[in-house]
């Protein structure tokens, strides 16, 4: 099973949750405010009507057909029904069309307008004989799985969003399985209400997953650093598994970020929002902790830094050290920030990522692991053949750090 002879954990992977998730999940009361991705009812003159919901596939799903092939007509319509189709969030319409952009790894970019949410999701993205198919055709141990459609969800309703977490939470369980040793789930808790919180993380470390995903922002006025959220930190602490800190993206509001300023000022880019948004939401959420002397109240808790890249680590250790130096007297850390950075913080390296052996030797060897980010747009299909290829000049020991100890290491696997 093994490739080359190398344990390998996928350090960041996702699911794609089925369309009718929430609707099953949910307790009955919050039922009518479910997550749905739907598609509208034309009436009689042509407008949409209502919304009507979508069903996940049966069966295995049907290969992609090659749209080269297909005459206009069809064309067409595939890009109108694509078009048609909505994101529903406490009965918001959140985002229109483009829901195959939340996949997409199998396909050609160029496809993607003219494809469905469930056209761009890959059978293994949701089903889990699939998914331990896949491991077992690229020769991995296993992979840890984030959601995808709730990192974009948000609500002000505290109840509503624990609910929702619950519901994807006891989804992501049966989606395990008996594959507990191979598929390890991150814990998604709502931080709106922090005892809801704390209740949910302890009922999902007891159930086997391996850590909880933070949303890099603000919540409710409050930083993940504040005293409310105490007990959620002794917890990981306790369990010995990390906070993993992951981009998200809100569509009913725009996030406080550098890359808003872009958007300001041109025409979106894809290009600046992959490359930049990551960055710029993990990168501060990062820093705040350190600096705001969190990990000297919790020395043992481990921080990872997930789908940012990491070739950052070494030149943000020394701006924080640099700046640190003058004005560290009014800071409330005991030690330098780099020294946080080197033994708190982890870090997902991406694929194709250069320099890889530099950041360990100014970081830790033990910091870093990678990801694959499975099965969205920005990921390929040939991640596994890419961070051989970025591993190639290092060590064996450290490349079989990087592949999958690292991770074992700091999953508790």
């Amino acid at each position: 099973m093994a490739r080359d002879g190398y344990y390998i954990i996928d350090g960041d992977s996702h699911v794609l949750e089925p369309p009718d998730l929430w609707d099953e999940y949910l307790e009955p009361e919050f039922r009518p405010r479910a997550i749905r991705i739907t598609r509208s009812i034309a009436g009689r003159d042509g407008e949409p009507r209502g919304i009507k919901p979508m069903n996940p596939p049966t069966g295995a799903q049907a290969a992609s057909e090659d749209l080269r092939n297909l005459p206009e007509m069809a064309l067409e319509l595939k890009a109108r029904m694509a078009a048609d189709e909505h994101l529903i969030i406490d009965r918001q319409i959140i985002m229109s069309g483009g829901l195959s952009g939340l996949g997409g790894v199998d396909v050609h970019r160029s496809e993607l307008p003219y494809m469905t949410y469930l056209d761009g999701a890959p059978l293994a993205s949701f089903d889990t004989a699939e998914r331990i198919r896949l491991f077992d055709e690229k020769g991995m141990a296993g992979g840890i799985v984030f959601p995808t459609i709730g990192i974009l969800w948000d609500t002000d309703d505290p109840r509503l969003a624990d609910a929702y977490c619950r519901a994807y939470n006891r989804w992501c369980e049966d989606f395990r399985g008996a594959e507990h040793n191979r598929i390890f789930p991150m814990a998604h808790v709502a931080m709106h209400d922090p005892e809801l919180a704390h209740a949910e993380l302890k009922r999902c470390l007891k159930a086997g997953f391996r850590g909880m995903f933070v949303a890099p922002e603000p919540v409710n006025g409050r930083s993940p650093a504040h005293p409310d959220f105490d007990p959620l930190w002794h917890e990981l602490e306790d369990a010995g598994l990390p906070a993993c800190i992951h981009v998200i993206v809100r569509f009913n509001r725009i996030l406080e970020n550098p890359t808003r300023h872009h958007n300001l000022l041109v025409e979106p880019s894809r290009t600046f929002a992959f490359a930049m948004g990551a960055t710029y939401q993990v990168i501060p959420a990062m820093a705040s902790l350190v600096l705001s002397g969190h990990f000297d109240r919790f020395p043992n808790l481990k921080l990872l830094c997930v789908e940012a890249g990491a070739g950052w680590a070494p030149y943000i250790a020394h701006r924080l050290d640099e700046k640190y130096e003058m004005f560290g007297y009014a800071e409330k850390t005991k030690l330098e920030p780099s020294e946080y950075m080197k033994k708190n913080v982890y870090y997902v390296v991406e694929p194709r990522e250069k320099n890889i052996d530099s950041m360990m030797d100014i970081i830790g060897e033990r910091q870093f692991l990678w990801g694959s980010d499975y099965p969205h747009i920005d990921s390929s299909a040939d991640a596994l053949d890419q961070i051989f290829e970025s591993t190639a000049n290092l060590t064996d020991a450290r490349r079989r750090m990087i592949l999958g100890e690292n991770a074992k290491a700091l999953y508790n696997l």
